[in-house]
């Protein structure tokens, strides 16, 4: 017996050669297949159809599929090795990430700069001419790491087993460095890099970095080790010429990461004499209030809900995904990206479905769903479950509690914020009027800024920066970094967030 076997893969015509009993999760990521358990086989995320070969039924399967699903071939993919020749249909998609191209002022200076957004989901980056300030090129990308989990929690975790952060750390190093020689072989750039700087929440600063995760893995979720780290492209494995200094912006406390130092940046908060407010919302929801005098910021435990995470028919926001829901005529009406039917819904098709659901009496203000089955169908054959809504009230309930103890820590109420910038791709895609129809924000509509990914303009803007680390270090010594699990009002505030507005 050859000890190789066959994968073909449709629609996409790939075939893989791979060693017998290779788990498929380590396949198949890299072809648009999700795990958003990180391969734990608690949800539906990594479903792919056997059309030819042998996949026996796992006990987790038979408890998570249908039966007509697994009749029709539906396996998940965590649950199954290549044991034997197979055939899979599998449903490749192009993921939507939020680049930026906005104009910044700075100083000019010779040679290019590489800014990098290194998110939990996705990664950007940019090559850039210090002297006139023009985006040479751009690359975007999947995070590996999400192949061991769509959230940073289920990454801690998976890192706390022997040889795991080392996996995550080298997977990170790995892809970012493909994309590094990608971006200065395409613009002939080879020799003139000057600075790379890096930006990305705490678990990524750490993991990138190499420093350890286990104490954010506990109360009272303090790192270790989060300021600047710098390294020499060379030690990352990098193939630049010049071996240019990689700068890892540094972190601001808790689970509120040099993503956040950035947006600060973008958002010019630390130079404002009014209040102002920037809330990123991903797999983690982060906050900053304050102005030029001060500053608070706090992480909430949101989940991963506002990216698709945890719900049953959940996906980020990429070809197939419902991402608007709206009433027409009476009827629900879904905006699928990339048209075509849909496979899933990302996080502003979940809002908005909920806030439609409110409307029309399908959800109940204490976020009951008012169905026999337990089940919504919105658009066939994407659903929404009791389970879902429930995971949705978690998340906005924790990003609404963590802006009210926030407010009230500065003595301010919303009345006294000026402009609200909601950052990120979720914050650039939301119906805000579906968002206030939630609870999840309260600001009035002409307060509020999507902002766009700020944490890359941040990235840019610190490559310009002399002398980067004393300014980085003013900042860092005007915010105070606020721990909501700490807070003895914390639970009562986010009970009474759980409720949707009547």
């Amino acid at each position: 017996m050859s000890d190789r076997v066959r994968i073909q893969l449709g629609p996409l015509g790939q075939v893989l050669e791979v060693e017998r009993g290779a788990p498929l999760q380590d396949i198949l990521f890299d072809y648009g297949v999700e795990f958003p358990c990180g391969g734990q086989g608690d949800c539906r995320g990594c479903r792919v159809k056997l059309l030819s070969g042998e996949l026996p039924v796992t006990a987790e399967e038979a408890a998570i599929l249908l039966p007509e699903e697994i009749a029709a071939g539906w396996r998940l993919a965590c649950r199954n090795r290549a044991e034997a020749d197979l055939r899979l249909e599998i449903a490749q998609w192009e993921a939507v990430i939020l680049g930026d191209t906005r104009a910044f002022e700075f100083t000019p200076q010779e040679g290019l700069g590489m800014a990098v957004d290194l998110g939990t989901t996705t990664l950007v980056a940019q090559l850039l001419d210090l002297e006139t300030g023009n985006v040479l090129g751009v690359r975007s990308a999947l995070n590996p790491q999400a192949a061991w989990g769509s959230d940073i929690m289920s990454r801690v975790e998976y890192a706390g087993a022997p040889d795991n952060a080392a996996r995550l750390t080298e997977s990170i190093r790995a892809r970012i460095g493909e994309m590094a020689a990608e971006l200065v072989g395409s613009a002939r750039a080879d020799g003139r890099v000057r600075h790379v700087v890096v930006v990305g929440n705490t678990v990524m600063h750490h993991l990138f970095c190499g420093v350890d995760v286990e104490p954010l893995s506990h109360v009272p979720f303090q790192p270790v080790r989060d300021g600047l780290e710098l390294f020499r492209a060379s030690e990352l494995g990098w193939a630049l010429s010049t071996d240019p200094p990689v700068r890892f912006l540094p972190c601001l406390g808790g689970f509120v990461g040099s993503d956040i130092l950035a947006g600060i940046l973008a958002t010019r908060m630390q130079e404002s004499p009014a209040l102002v407010m920037l809330i990123d919302l991903g797999t983690n929801g982060e906050i900053v209030v304050g102005n030029r005098e001060r500053m608070v910021c706090a992480s909430t435990a949101a989940g991963p809900a506002f990216e698709g995470g945890r719900i049953s028919m959940g996906m980020r926001a990429a070809t197939g995904a419902i991402s608007e829901v709206k009433l027409a005529g009476g009827r629900l009406a879904c905006h699928v990206l990339g048209g075509g039917p849909p496979r899933g819904i990302c996080g502003s098709g979940l809002v908005d479905a909920v806030a439609t659901g409110l409307e029309t009496g399908t959800i109940a203000p204490n976020g009951r769903l008012a169905t026999d089955t337990g089940r919504w169908m919105l658009e066939p054959p994407v659903s929404l479950t009791q389970a879902d809504i429930r995971e949705l009230q978690l998340a906005k309930a924790a990003v609404a509690a963590g802006v009210r103890i926030l407010l009230r820590r500065w003595g301010a109420g919303e009345e006294d914020v000026s402009r609200l910038y909601l950052a990120g791709a979720f914050g650039n895609y939301i119906n805000q009027a579906s968002a206030r129809r939630i609870g999840l924000i309260g600001f009035a509509e002409q307060k509020v800024e999507p902002a766009g990914n700020t944490a890359l303009l941040g990235a840019k803007l610190a490559l310009f920066q002399a002398g980067s680390e004393l300014e980085f270090a003013a900042v860092r010594r005007r915010v105070e970094h606020i721990s909501l699990a700490s807070d003895p009002e914390f639970q009562e505030i986010y009970a009474d967030e759980m409720r949707f507005p009547e």
